[in-house]
C-alpha cells in the first residue's frame, strides 16, 4: 500500500495472505517480487476513499483537471527506461512497440486535458424563458453533462499501456471528473505499478483529492467484488466476449444496475470486391498478411474474415496471403491466451468444409503459428461456429459463387469494430448491398487499407453493435469516449448567478454552446 489507501494490492514478497507474480511470457520466468491480492476490506477501502474523492473531484476546476492529466503524462515519461523494459518483459512485445505505446498513452492524457480546458464537452444547452408565450409560458431551461461518480477500470492484457492503467478510460474517467479505481491485469503486475505510481505522484503535485486514484490486485473474484460494489457508477472494460458480457450481467443483477462499457472483440470482416482484387492480388495478400500478423494477432481489429468472389485473382491473393504467414511466429502475451489461440483455432479447423494452408503444429512455448484457413461462403453462412473470433495470427477466407453470397454474409455478420471495403469506386457503386449491409453491422467502416491502427483523434469511433460492445453508441477511443461517464441534467428556471458556470448566460468563459437554438462561444 502506498500513500495510505490510494494505491492498494501491492506488497513485498510473503507478506500477502494470497498473492500473484508476473512473469515473462518468451521464457516462462517469474519476475522476482510478488503482488498481494485485494481483500474484501482493502476492495470495500478503495471504493469508499473514491466515494469521499468524489464529492471534491467533481466540482474541481477544468483547469486543476487538466493539470492533472498532464501531470500524469509528464510522470509517466519520466519514469524512462525503466517502464519500458518492465513491460516489454511482461508482455513478449518489442521495446518500439511499447514506446509507441507509451507515446500514446501520454498524447490521449494531454488530449483529455486539452479537451477538459476548452469545455464545450459539457455540452452546454441554455433556453431562455419566453413568459409571455401562449397558452403556456415557457420556462428557463439549462442543460449539461455531469461525471457520474467513481468508476472502474479493467486493464487489458494486449495493451500494458494505452488500454490499460492509466489508458483511455482512465484519462476519459478523470477528465469528466470521476476518481478510477483500476483492476490491474494479471499479465504485468510491475507495469501497473509503475504507471500507478506515476498517477498518485501527479495526484500529489497538483493537489488532488485523497482517493481520486487507486489500483488493486486480483482475478475474477476481485473484479465481481468492484462491479456489485454500490459506490461504482460504471465500468470500462476491454477484453473477451465471455469476461465483457460476464461483468454486464453482474452490473444488471444490482440493485442499482449501473452501465459496463465493454469492448470485446471482433473478426472485422474485410470485403475483397473483384475491380480492386485484379489490379493487385499479390501486393494485397502481403498486405493483409502484415496486418494479421502485426502483434501476433493480438489486435482487437485484426482482419479475421475475408470475403472475395472466386476467380483467379482471389487464388492469386490466397496464395500470397498464404506465403505471406508462412512460418511467421511470434511470442503471445501469455500462456493462457497462447493456449486459448491453439485450443479455438483447432476447433475451427475441424468443422466442416474448412481447408488450410500452413503449418498446423502447435509451436513450444507461448509462441504462435500464423495460418490462414479457406471455406466456402455455404458453409460459412450454415455454421455460426466459423463467425467466431480467433484471438491470435489468425484469419479465415471465405470464397463466394457470387455477389449475391456476399450480400448474404454482410446481411448475417454479427456486431463488429470495423467492416473494410477493398474496392475502386465502381465495385461500391456495383456493390451498393454489401456496403449498406456492411455499414449496419459496424463502429467503422474502412475504404480500402487494413483495418489494424487505431487513429486517436475526436472523429475515431471504436465500438459497435453487440457482441463488438455492449452499446454501440459510445467509443473507447477519441474525445468523445469521455461521454460514457457523464450524465445530463437540467436545471429549470435557476437564478443565473448559481447555475454552474457553463450554463450562465453572460460568463465568457469562451466555449461553445447551444443558446436559444444557435451554437454559439462565450
Amino acid at each position: 500500500m502506498i500513500n495510505g489507501t490510494n494505491f492498494i494490492g501491492s506488497t513485498p514478497s510473503g507478506q500477502g495472505e494470497e498473492t500473484l507474480f508476473s512473469y515473462n511470457p518468451v521464457d516462462g520466468s517469474a519476475f522476482a517480487e510478488s503482488f498481494a491480492v485485494a481483500g474484501t476490506d482493502e476492495i470495500n477501502q478503495a471504493v469508499d476513499k473514491a466515494v469521499s474523492a468524489f464529492q471534491a473531484y467533481q466540482s474541481i476546476s477544468n483547469q486543476a483537471k487538466a493539470d492533472f492529466l498532464d501531470a500524469i503524462a509528464d510522470e509517466i515519461m519520466a519514469l524512462g527506461d525503466e517502464l519500458v523494459e518492465r513491460a516489454c518483459g511482461e508482455s513478449g512485445l518489442p521495446a518500439g512497440r511499447i514506446q509507441g505505446e507509451r507515446g500514446r498513452t501520454c498524447n490521449q492524457l494531454k488530449m483529455f486535458a486539452s479537451l477538459v480546458r476548452e469545455g464545450s464537452w459539457v455540452e452546454a444547452i441554455i433556453d431562455t424563458a419566453i413568459p409571455d408565450r401562449a397558452p403556456v409560458p415557457k420556462p428557463d431551461l439549462r442543460m449539461m453533462q455531469i461525471p457520474i461518480g467513481p468508476v472502474v477500470v479493467f486493464g487489458a492484457s494486449n495493451f500494458p499501456l494505452a488500454f490499460s492503467t492509466a489508458g483511455g478510460d482512465t484519462a476519459s474517467a478523470l477528465a469528466a471528473g470521476n476518481p478510477v479505481i483500476v483492476k490491474g491485469h494479471e499479465s504485468h503486475l510491475g507495469t501497473n505499478e509503475l504507471v500507478s505510481k506515476a498517477i498518485l505522484a501527479a495526484a500529489a503535485k497538483t493537489g488532488m483529492p485523497e482517493g481520486v486514484y487507486s489500483m488493486v490486485n486480483g482475478g475474477i473474484p476481485v473484479g465481481q467484488q468492484l462491479v456489485k460494489h454500490p459506490g461504482v457508477k460504471a465500468v470500462g472494460f476491454t477484453g473477451s466476449l465471455r469476461g465483457g458480457r460476464a461483468l454486464f450481467d453482474l452490473a444488471n443483477q444490482r440493485e442499482e444496475p449501473i452501465p459496463v462499457y465493454a469492448e470485446m472483440g471482433s473478426i472485422n470482416p474485410t470485403f475483397l470486391m473483384p475491380e480492386k482484387l485484379g489490379e493487385d492480388p499479390e501486393g494485397l495478400g502481403k498486405s493483409f498478411a502484415g496486418s494479421v500478423t502485426l502483434g501476433v494477432g493480438q489486435f482487437c481489429t485484426n482482419p479475421g474474415l475475408l470475403v472475395g468472389v472466386k476467380s483467379e485473382a482471389l487464388d492469386t491473393f490466397s496464395k500470397s496471403l498464404a506465403d505471406g504467414l508462412a512460418g511467421a511466429t511470434g511470442t503471445m502475451l501469455n500462456a493462457k491466451i497462447a493456449e486459448s489461440y491453439y485450443q479455438h483455432r483447432d476447433a475451427l479447423l475441424n468443422e466442416a468444409g474448412v481447408a488450410h494452408e500452413g503449418n498446423t503444429e502447435k509451436a513450444e512455448g507461448n509462441t504462435a503459428r500464423a495460418l490462414t484457413a479457406i471455406v466456402s461462403a455455404s458453409a460459412f453462412l450454415e455454421n455460426p461456429r466459423l463467425h467466431e473470433e480467433i484471438f491470435g495470427p489468425f484469419t479465415l477466407l471465405v470464397v463466394c459463387d457470387s455477389a449475391a453470397e456476399m450480400e448474404l454474409i454482410a446481411a448475417g455478420l454479427q456486431g463488429q469494430l470495423t467492416g473494410t471495403l477493398v474496392a475502386t469506386e465502381n465495385d461500391l457503386t456495383q456493390n451498393d448491398t454489401v456496403v449498406k449491409n456492411l455499414q449496419q453491422k459496424v463502429g467503422r467502416i474502412l475504404f480500402n487499407g487494413v483495418p489494424t491502427g487505431v487513429e486517436v483523434c475526436p472523429a475515431m469511433h471504436h465500438g459497435g453493435p453487440y457482441p463488438a460492445s455492449t452499446n454501440a453508441k459510445y467509443t473507447s477511443v477519441g474525445t468523445t469516449a469521455i461521454s460514457r461517464f457523464t450524465r445530463p441534467v437540467s436545471y429549470q428556471n435557476w437564478p443565473d448567478r448559481l447555475l454552474p458556470a457553463e450554463l450562465q448566460r453572460d460568463n465568457p468563459l469562451g466555449i461553445w454552446r447551444l443558446v436559444n437554438g444557435e451554437r454559439t462561444k462565450s
